[in-house]
């Protein structure tokens, strides 16, 4: 039998779900809310091949350049520098976040690798570079190897096969899900779509958490130029209202941070004033994106 269509998809990957018609959620401990914090580890090219494809929103001023020097070391600094800046900023709360980590960047940056390891902290698979989404232009065997590939290089790299995907400027195809799941993956952190995670309709079950672009640093402060004082109003803004929802059921917030952002010297006092307004909720589970994962996949998260 072919999977469900709920009317009105566009696709197999999962049925429509009415949030209110819902079963309640239940986090562990009684929590309204999961929370988690995605760190972005990437490495930019200098000089990409010419059949790569990046985020077209990532466009200098200036003109575009090959090989682009500019764009380049912006984001090495995040690397040298700036993420030094978020690192003492998470440890300072105490936040254990999800790594996602492409395959160039676990090569290119072990002393980064092993002080995120040193933490305890988790990787998930995140391509190859910052400079090569995933694309329609990728046909079904190269997309299953640069799947391989990358989940590959985490596992070389930290010891442990990553256990999920965060794609690259959430670049997928219709066929990324159900390669994700045949590559033994357990869930994916690209679909924008809910405010709780979910099952989707793959053999096996991925689970989807939702990735809320809406507030993720690089699209707030960097696409849409919202001024770099907003941002601790807006996150607190947005968890505040999941917050509230959540005392029947609940909600799932999760915060990205890009270390050639938000860890410049003019951009880290926001991230810890948003921190620091985050730890004020009660009732929060801080997790990993596995551990939610993980825990989607138990009676208590049904209620049952």
């Amino acid at each position: 039998m072919p999977p469900y269509r709920a009317p009105g998809m566009d696709h197999d990957l999962y049925p429509f779900s009415a949030l209110p018609d819902r079963p309640p959620l239940r986090w562990p401990g009684g929590a309204r809310v999961a929370f988690t914090v995605t760190l972005h580890l990437e490495h930019w090219e200098l000089d990409p091949p010419a059949s790569a494809v990046r985020d077209p929103r990532f466009k200098d001023p200036m003109g575009d350049f090959r090989p682009d020097y500019r764009a380049y070391t912006l984001r090495e600094y995040g690397n040298r520098v700036g993420i030094f800046r978020v690192f003492e900023a998470l440890d300072r709360h105490g936040i254990r976040p999800t790594v996602a980590a492409n395959a160039a960047a676990c090569k290119r940056y072990p002393y980064l690798v092993e002080e995120c390891l040193r933490r305890g902290w988790e990787f998930a698979a995140h391509a190859t570079h910052a400079t090569r989404m995933v694309t329609a232009k990728l046909d079904e065997a190269r997309e299953r190897e640069l799947i391989a590939r990358s989940v590959d290089a985490v596992a070389a790299a930290t010891g442990s096969r990553p256990r999920g995907w965060v794609a690259q400027d959430f670049g997928e195809t219709v066929r990324t899900p159900r390669l994700l799941a045949e590559a033994g993956l357990d869930y994916v952190a690209d679909w924008p779509n809910d405010d709780q995670p979910y099952r989707m309709t793959t053999e096996p079950a991925l689970v989807s958490i939702p990735c809320q672009a809406e507030w993720d640093d690089v699209q707030l402060l960097w696409h849409r130029r919202v001024f770099s004082h907003r941002y601790p109003a807006l996150v607190a803004e947005a968890l505040s209202v999941l917050h509230e929802e959540a005392a029947g059921s609940g909600r799932y917030f999760g915060l990205g941070l890009h270390p050639w952002l938000i860890g410049m010297p003019h951009r880290i006092r926001y991230l810890n004033e948003a921190l620091d307004r985050i730890a004020g909720f009660d009732s929060l589970w801080q997790a990993t994106l596995g551990e939610v994962a993980t825990h989607m996949r138990t009676k208590e998260a049904a209620g049952a």
